[in-house]
């Protein structure tokens, strides 16, 4: 399985997720976007809808009364009630039931550096993880050391 580290370093999660999400979708792949809090739960959805001038990434909440059929459900919890194959973890908070997905992205901060630092250290150690380093170069992601 697959981790991609991004480091936030210009702009905040609300920015890259729905790169992410759409490009998950472009594959055919379900995602599980995981936030805490409502107040970022809904930034997040805000962001979605955003996205694109011309669509919106079609998402919902978890617990919602149709979670099954969401392409993008968005949750503070790790489990896919709709399908999801590829997890976002938009908090900067790691959660081991990640490793379950097929590819999980997981968006740190500098604040959260030391954080992250472990949760490579440990991944790197699993010879069934493949982790990689994504950092801000301008306005472009590129896989960086």
């Amino acid at each position: 399985m697959r981790v991609d580290f991004y480091h936030l370093t210009r702009d905040p999660a609300e920015k890259l997720v729905p790169m992410l999400a759409s490009k998950s979708l472009d594959v055919g792949k379900r995602l599980l976007l995981l936030a805490q809090g409502e107040a970022s739960c809904a930034a997040l959805s805000d962001a979605l809808w955003c996205a694109e001038p011309v669509s919106f990434l079609a998402h919902d909440f978890g617990g919602c009364e149709r979670q099954t059929e969401q392409p993008i459900l968005i949750s503070d919890q790790c489990e896919p009630a709709n399908g999801a194959t590829y997890v976002i973890l938009s908090d900067g908070q790691w959660r081991d039931e990640a490793l379950a997905f097929e590819r999980a992205f997981f968006l740190f901060t500098a604040e959260q550096i030391d954080h992250a630092r472990t949760i490579w250290r440990q991944l790197s150690a699993n010879e069934l993880v493949t982790p990689r380093y994504w950092k801000q170069d301008g306005g472009r992601w590129v896989e960086g050391p």
